[in-house]
């Protein structure tokens, strides 16, 4: 048996929020910018994810035009810094809904860390650090899609096995419903499976929900 529900019946912020509770989990874009007058802005959007592989592309959701979209127009550049499970009390508390005239770094006591390719602060305490030069935007209904291309890549060298980021050091934090939020937990390594190595007959081995 299911509950149905509608756009169309419900008010356009509870659906909005049942989106967001069954969309999980979401990553987390952390995004640093500086506005046109200097002042250095810090964001976290849950609306985040690859969209081009070449070249490289990340985008993320600015539900309502805010800080970190007026300042990536302006100035066209900005960072997306992994927010890490141990900084969620800062990561919050950039979420904060100041005057443009105050800096989150500063708010949430936060160290900057210059970029490299790009004029906009990273988050020194930030594992990971993806430089980008603004794309394209897209408006999409009263949301804009914000389109980064990245320039380039700055990964903490404890969180990396060789040269491959190991999740387990990254510790990324996800959003979920309401005041929710999540932390990696179990991670299972499963290789997806190759036409020629199909075995001709799938039996799933179900998890018991209990």
């Amino acid at each position: 048996m299911r509950t149905d529900f509608s756009p169309d019946e419900l008010p356009s912020g509870d659906f909005y929020r049942l989106l967001t509770a069954v969309i999980v989990p979401r990553p987390i874009a952390w995004v640093s910018s500086t506005s046109a007058d200097g002042v250095d802005n810090l964001a976290p959007h849950s609306f985040f994810t690859v969209a081009s592989v070449t070249p490289p592309i990340i985008q993320f959701t600015s539900v309502g035009k805010k800080d970190s979209l007026r300042n990536i127009v302006a100035t066209g550049e900005f960072i997306v810094n992994l927010a890490p499970a141990d900084l969620i009390a800062e990561v919050n508390a950039t979420g904060t809904n100041f005057p443009p005239e105050v800096s989150e770094f500063d708010a949430a006591g936060l160290t900057r860390e210059a970029g490299r390719t790009v004029q906009v602060p990273r988050v020194a305490e930030s594992p990971v650090a993806l430089e980008c030069k603004l794309h394209s935007t897209l408006e999409m209904g009263d949301c804009v899609l914000v389109f980064g291309e990245v320039t380039h890549a700055a990964v903490a060298s404890e969180a990396l096995q060789g040269s491959h980021p190991t999740i387990n050091k990254l510790d990324p934090l996800s959003r979920l419903g309401l005041d929710e939020w999540g932390a990696t937990g179990p991670v299972s390594e499963l290789k997806r499976i190759r036409t020629a190595d199909w075995p001709g007959e799938f039996r799933p081995t179900r998890r018991s929900k209990d």
